[in-house]
């Protein structure tokens, strides 16, 4: 938490001084009123003076007005500066989360790094706006209420050495188990913001497969846990108010009995006592600010750790000092003897894997699920590190080049179909902010999307749902596939970005890329073996290795996986031509 308030609040070092001062002021107006109460009883009423009584009232009246300003004030610049830090702390965390590489994103997951940006600053926001309302005044109003107190009679101060010790106990007591419980619940609103939004995104799995009960009974268990946790916080926080007014009753009591005595002894006037009290009440409100800083700070600072852990998070992905510049870039990509495991794993996900692939040829790979096809794209994008061997984009380490400067030289369709909430425009923009509308429509064109957008009544500049979900799942491929021919990129990244279409449509597709990607490098991810047979190289992937590489007639003469791939889905096949004739027919 002092980390985070170090980094932040110092760059708002005017404005916390400004309120500081401001705190300090109200403070001393607040310790002023129940000198002047003592005054009014002791040498006005006492005494039998109006003229002193309203003097002296007209001075009360001045000073709480004065200190009802000096609050608004305080409020106004407290909340002015937590909401401050809040922005603060949310811009850098979202631009450092966009600088982790898929390893760090996996790492904290997502659900995680929703609820650190979202509640996690919030309670940072509540505690820094309390803080400084409370942590400024209360050390001041203990202080300056301990030495008025004494002043007004210092024989009673005893009462005060006994009473604040017992409500520290308590406090430390109730701070000790409200702790750890915090950190639990920050945990378990993890699990429950993963649990939503695992639910929400796939409702179409859930109700396909009538699991909505079942989904039901997983989500009342994380609930339940949340419940739980919020329980007993609530018991103990429950508990704090009840125990600290029951102690500063008690005290009033005790004092107001040994105070009438020595005032029956002409020790000590009327006034004083009550002035003793009132003193006894600042500072007991000095204790409680304290106690609800005490509630307040280890929740804030549990969210305030968990939100430095993304803010100090370092991508493993990281650009060379003196970043190599290829103004003459090919697209050429060769892997070398390249071998993959993800964090953590036991067994590794690619070994040995070696091919080049050039400008103006088409290298896919297909295998089994799981064999390293799609680990292979993002390797070569560099989203991921080698753990072994290395990746070369025209004859360069992909190390030696910035990330920002490799990530332009690739157009990548992903497995997922993913569009932003927004237009169509903004999302083809992506590929390039400068296109043109003309640059567009022919992107769309390519990407056999132009005659769905055209029959939409507001063209490029239809709505496009969060996820692109009031598009099919061929509208939203086509319009990632578009993104990606708007960009003219010199090696395009295909991860099995062709399945949701029908094989005329693929045919047509293909056909339309072709004179854009002729000096293009390919990389095709596949699922079908009609999809790639024409594929200048088809690389076979099995648990990981390459078990066959060559043109579709090498690999059916030559390897048995490739062959067995083929058989599984009906034999070589028709010709895809003569498959999309017959069905245009």
């Amino acid at each position: 938490m002092l980390k985070l308030w170090r980094n932040y609040l110092g760059r708002h070092v005017g404005q916390v001084t400004f309120l500081f001062l401001i705190q300090v002021c109200q403070t001393i107006l607040n310790l002023y009123l129940p000198n002047l109460q003592a005054d009014i009883i002791n040498d006005g009423v006492t005494a039998g003076d109006a003229d002193k009584v309203w003097n002296i009232g007209w001075t009360m009246m001045a000073v709480a007005a004065g200190q009802i300003v000096l609050n608004i004030i305080a409020v106004y610049f407290s909340t002015r500066i937590a909401m401050r830090l809040g922005y603060e702390v949310r811009k850098d965390y979202f631009a450092n989360v966009e600088t982790l590489s898929l390893q760090e994103i996996e790492t904290f997951s997502a659900g995680s790094l929703i609820t650190r940006a979202t509640n996690d600053v919030q309670q940072v926001q509540q505690a820094t706006m309390q803080a400084l309302l409370i942590m400024l005044q209360a050390p001041i109003m203990l202080v300056g209420g301990i030495i008025m107190a004494a002043q007004q009679d210092g024989p009673l101060t005893w009462a005060i050495a006994i009473i604040i010790p017992i409500i520290l106990i308590v406090m430390g007591v109730i701070m000790g188990n409200l702790g750890p419980l915090f950190s639990r619940l920050q945990t378990k609103l993890d699990a429950i913001n993963r649990s939503i939004r695992e639910q929400i995104s796939g409702i179409r799995v859930i109700r396909a497969f009538v699991r909505e009960d079942t989904e039901r009974r997983r989500f009342d268990e994380t609930n339940n846990d949340v419940f739980r946790v919020l329980l007993s916080i609530g018991r103990w926080m429950g508990a704090m108010i009840p125990t600290m007014f029951f102690i500063i009753n008690l005290s009033t009591v005790a004092i107001q009995w040994f105070g009438g005595h020595r005032i029956e002894s002409g020790e000590m006037g009327i006034g004083s006592l009550q002035a003793f009290i009132q003193y006894l009440m600042i500072i007991m409100m000095g204790v409680g600010m304290t106690a609800m800083m005490s509630v307040m700070l280890p929740r804030a600072a549990v969210a305030a750790r968990r939100i430095n852990e993304v803010l100090e998070a370092e991508s493993s992905i990281t650009a060379p000092k003196n970043p190599f510049t290829n103004p003459s870039a090919h697209g050429t990509i060769e892997f070398k003897h390249v071998g993959f495991s993800y964090p953590g794993a036991d067994d590794p996900v690619l070994s040995d894997i070696s091919f080049t692939a050039e400008p103006g040829t088409t290298t896919a790979f297909i295998g089994a699920t799981g064999s390293g096809k799609s680990t292979i794209i993002r390797l070569a994008s560099r989203m991921f590190d080698v753990t072994e061997g290395e990746i070369l984009v025209d004859g360069h380490n992909v190390k030696e080049y910035d990330p920002a400067q490799l990530a332009t030289l690739f157009g990548a369709v992903p497995q997922k179909a993913v569009l932003f909430q927004g237009t169509i425009r903004s999302n083809l923009k992506y590929g390039n902010p400068q296109a043109s509308d003309e640059q567009l429509w022919e992107a769309l064109r390519i990407a056999q999307a132009e005659d769905f957008v055209r029959e939409i009544p507001e063209g490029l500049d239809a709505h496009v749902a969060q996820g692109g979900t009031n598009f099919s799942g061929g509208q939203k491929q086509r319009l990632c596939i578009a993104r990606a021919v708007v960009r003219r990129p010199l090696i395009y990244s295909f991860d099995d970005s062709f399945s949701a279409l029908d094989m005329a449509t693929d045919r047509k597709v293909r056909e339309a890329l072709e004179p854009i990607t002729r000096n293009a490098t390919q990389l095709l991810v596949a699922q079908r073996a009609s999809s790639i047979r024409d594929a200048h190289k088809i690389i076979v992937l099995d648990d990981g290795k390459i078990v066959g590489e060559g043109t579709h007639e090498e690999l059916m003469a030559q390897c048995d996986t490739y062959r067995e791939i083929v058989e599984s889905q009906g034999g070589q096949g028709p010709d895809i031509e003569e498959l999309s004739i017959e069905e245009e027919a």
